[in-house]
């Protein structure tokens, strides 16, 4: 790896195993989250995706809440004060308001550390699509790129990441509000998985209505197929993610790597962390990668 003066950090809704963060050297700052009774910090490790979401089907209430400014300046300080420079990515401004409190920091930080550059990218991404885009980073990273470089690449292809996913479960979104009650109702009778997307001003959008599992998932397949970046000849990484939804994730990679023989290794499958997952609950499996300028 070059010896180059500045770290790829991200906010932890990213949704990377801290397996996946010491390989590729990248940093997260957690956000909190409320199980039940219990206040928590999405630090990766205290609570397993498999427990979380046990707990939420057994009626847990959720909450979450972002890094205020304070939390961020703590967590870059450390980096400042040994003379290294800040390349940051926020959840979705469509989603958290995390990138507010992370610029207020960085206006704090560079009166105390002048000679310190912080860059702060509102990803528009979120869940293992915001995990996939701090991955690009710290390949661009490991290239030699300097730190503006990655600023300004990401400020320009953003909208070129693509989200595409489907819940089994409306329960947790009619909760959150992102579904009516009537809606969710209707949808559970008559078993209707919306297929859903980030548009291109970073919020959850609901795109087409499926009758069922197996169609949404073909419908998701459909999309990469359709917005893929060189079609057939897709050549960058594939991300899936899921909330105890293991075996569907996996028939969606399989479909995925056979079609894209060129792809940069085999598509990688995480879990949806406890921040995105409060509010997507258990039944949900999300594919990101990288294609088409992403539109409303």
């Amino acid at each position: 790896m070059p010896d180059l003066n500045y770290i790829v950090c991200c906010d932890s809704a990213g949704d990377l195993s801290l397996e996946e963060c010491k390989a590729r050297d990248i940093t997260t700052i957690p956000y909190k989250y409320t199980l039940g009774d219990k206040d928590c910090l999405d630090d990766l490790i205290s609570v397993t995706p498999k427990a979380f979401f046990k707990t939420m089907e057994d009626g847990a209430m959720t909450r979450t809440s972002q890094p205020n400014s304070e939390d961020y300046v703590k967590f870059w300080e450390p980096f400042l004060e040994k003379g290294v420079d800040i390349v940051h990515l926020c959840l979705s401004s469509g989603i958290s308001g995390g990138i507010l409190s992370a610029n207020i920091a960085k206006g704090l930080c560079g009166e105390k550390y002048p000679e310190r550059k912080i860059y702060v990218i509102d990803s528009l991404a979120a869940s293992r699509g915001l995990g996939l885009f701090a991955d690009k980073l710290a390949d661009m990273r490991d290239e030699g790129k300097s730190a503006e470089e990655l600023y300004n690449w990401a400020e320009e292809h953003k909208l070129n990441l693509h989200h595409w996913f489907y819940t089994t479960d409306l329960t947790y979104f009619v909760r959150g509000g992102r579904v009516s009650k009537a809606s969710g109702w209707v949808g559970s009778l008559l078993n209707i998985c919306p297929l859903l997307h980030v548009d291109k001003d970073g919020h959850l959008t609901p795109v087409k209505k499926c009758r069922g599992k197996k169609a949404v998932m073909k419908a998701m397949v459909e999309m990469m197929a359709e917005n893929a970046e060189n079609g057939d000849g897709y050549s960058e990484k594939c991300f899936i993610c899921n909330s105890a939804r293991q075996q569907e994730a996996e028939e969606i990679a399989a479909q995925v790597e056979s079609r894209y023989k060129n792809m940069n290794g085999k598509v990688h499958i995480g879990s949806i962390g406890p921040v995105i997952g409060a509010h997507t609950g258990p039944g949900t499996v999300a594919l990101f990668f990288w294609g088409k300028k992403r539109t409303n």
